[in-house]
């Protein structure tokens, strides 16, 4: 498996709580990890403007059907019924964008359907909106 990121030198800094957005920022890698099979790959990208920071994590996985998309930041909801024993509790989306909404931020995810990858992204302000915290 690849791990490329396309990352610009600098970005702006965001305000809030460092281990919680990177509890985020784990679990989007985690979840790209375990759906993409050896010789996928997985893309770091960020881009941001004077009011906002978008991150995207994409990869080349086992995607997510039209029907399960809108379920996938549901509490326990897995889209493949057969992946339920197979690690994860099932609620780290769920955390994951109540984190990035106590931010003041938003995560979406879109994919093409199965065996067209995923993405998701991140979007933080980059103004002091979120609940405080250290600059990131």
């Amino acid at each position: 498996m690849q791990l490329r990121d396309q990352l610009p030198d600098s970005l702006p800094t965001v305000t809030g709580d460092e281990a919680r957005l990177r509890q985020v920022l784990a679990n989007l890698l985690d979840n790209a990890l375990r759906h993409t099979p050896a010789g996928g790959q997985i893309t770091v990208r960020a881009d941001s403007d004077q009011h906002e920071i978008a991150l995207h994590m994409t990869d080349t996985g086992t995607g997510i059907s039209p029907d399960a998309l809108p379920h996938v930041f549901e509490r326990f909801y897995r889209a493949d019924p057969a992946r339920v024993h197979q690690g994860g509790s099932g609620i780290g989306l769920t955390i994951s964008r109540a984190i990035v909404h106590a931010h003041a931020g938003e995560l979406t995810a879109h994919s093409h359907g199965p065996g067209h990858g995923a993405r998701f992204t991140l979007r933080l302000s980059t103004h002091d909106s979120a609940s405080g915290g250290e600059a990131l």
